[in-house]
């Protein structure tokens, strides 16, 4: 979906200022919206779908809110959307509802693996065989999805070309509302920064970005600049 969340290529912001020995977590509740986000996620869906609520926060909250306050919504939403507690329960902090998560109970050491490893979303179902190859002129398609997607406007309708192919991927579009993984070929997609922003921007700049095959469609000859 088109929101505040999807601020790629925005110039209005100003530079982003890198802070030197930057700390994990700045305060210790945001060490425990972190273990409570990674302890929820079976239960509450797979990360797609919490980044689509994270998509569907308040524009105004968005924007000013910090980074693990964002996370913080993200669960009050998962509370109210599963049934396990209302507005007045969480703003009182007593959630009285009955709820059991599906699947086993998360315990430290599964935690702490998918903390340092993630969840492998390559899959060897679903498309196997990519559409497309490596050197192969490819447009973002322009699309305006109304549900989660992970393909940013300031690429759409825009020609790049494949540099590298990740193998079969979960698709975030379905597996963000219960649609299936619909797993499919993930490709590495080099964008001309001209191409993106015109001819203000540095000619050598490149952009690499990771695309579905979905997101793609063929470009032909006529359309791409000589990369």
């Amino acid at each position: 979906m088109n929101g505040i969340h999807d601020m790629g290529g925005m110039t209005c912001f100003g530079p982003i200022e890198r802070e030197e020995n930057e700390p994990v977590f700045r305060a210790d509740w945001e060490r425990r919206i972190f273990a409570l986000n990674l302890g929820k996620r079976g239960g509450f869906g797979p990360a797609d779908m919490a980044r689509h609520r994270h998509e569907r926060s308040n524009p105004g909250f968005y924007i000013n809110a910090l980074y693990y306050e964002r996370w913080l919504a993200s669960v009050e939403m998962a509370l109210k959307e599963f049934g396990v507690a209302s507005d007045e329960e969480i703003a009182s902090g007593e959630a009285t509802t009955p709820w059991t998560p599906p699947g086993p109970p998360p315990n430290a050491a599964a935690i702490e693996k998918r903390v340092r490893r993630g969840s492998p979303a390559t899959r060897d179902t679903g498309r196997q065989y990519p559409r497309f190859d490596v050197g192969d002129h490819v447009r973002a398609r322009n699309i305006n999805p109304s549900g989660h997607t992970r393909l940013p406007r300031y690429i759409r309708g825009h020609v790049g070309t494949v540099t590298r192919l990740h193998g079969t991927h979960v698709f975030p579009d379905t597996n963000a509302h219960s649609k299936g993984e619909n797993p499919q070929p993930l490709y590495n997609v080099r964008f001309d920064a001209t191409e993106l922003w015109g001819s203000e921007a540095l000619s050598c700049d490149r952009l690499y970005i990771d695309l579905w095959e979905d997101y793609l469609e063929p470009a032909g000859r006529q359309d791409a600049k000589d990369y």
